[in-house]
C-alpha cells in the first residue's frame, strides 16, 4: 500500500502541475481579454510579483495532484464499502484542496466565499462520482453478459 501511494504520488504531482496550466489557459481564454492570466491578482499582489505567484501556484497544484493520486488508493480497499470509500476519499481530498484554494486565492477570504467555493468542489465531486459509478455499474454488466453467453 505505501509502495501504491509513493508511486501514484510521484505521478500525481507533475500531473496536477499540468491540469493546473491547462485551467489557467481555459480560464485567461474566458474572462483574460485575449492576454495569459497566470493566476488570480490577488496572488501576484501577496506574492510580491507575477513569477513568485505562479512558482508557487505549480507547487501547490503539484502537491493538489500528488495528494489526489495518492488518497486514490482509497478505491482498492475492497472490504471498505462504498460509502465509506467515497466519505473518507472526500474528506481527504477537501482538506488537501480548501487550503490550497484559499492560499492561491482561487476562493473569496471569507465564510461566503469558503462556503460557495467548498459548494461547488462538493457538486463536482457528486457528479464526476455518479459519472464513474454509472460508468463502472455499466461495465460490469457488460461483463456479467459477456459471462452469461460464453456459458452456454
Amino acid at each position: 500500500m505505501k509502495k501504491k501511494i509513493i508511486s501514484r504520488s510521484a505521478l500525481g504531482f507533475p500531473l496536477g502541475i499540468a491540469i493546473g496550466y491547462i485551467i489557467t489557459i481555459f480560464i485567461s481564454l474566458g474572462w483574460a481579454n485575449g492576454s495569459y492570466s497566470p493566476c488570480v491578482p490577488e496572488l501576484v499582489s501577496v506574492m510580491g510579483n507575477e513569477i513568485y505567484a505562479v512558482i508557487l501556484q505549480a507547487l501547490l497544484c503539484g502537491l493538489l495532484g500528488a495528494g489526489f493520486a495518492a488518497s486514490s488508493v482509497i478505491w482498492d480497499i475492497e472490504h471498505w464499502s462504498i460509502v465509506k470509500q467515497t466519505g473518507i476519499y472526500f474528506g481527504i481530498i477537501s482538506v488537501i484542496m480548501m487550503p490550497i484554494a484559499y492560499l492561491t486565492y482561487w476562493m473569496e477570504h471569507s465564510i461566503i466565499g469558503f462556503l460557495s467555493y467548498f459548494g461547488i468542489f462538493g457538486l463536482i465531486f457528486i457528479i464526476i462520482w455518479i459519472v464513474q459509478f454509472m460508468t463502472g455499474r455499466h461495465t460490469v454488466k457488460k461483463m456479467n453478459a459477456n459471462l452469461y453467453k460464453s456459458k452456454e
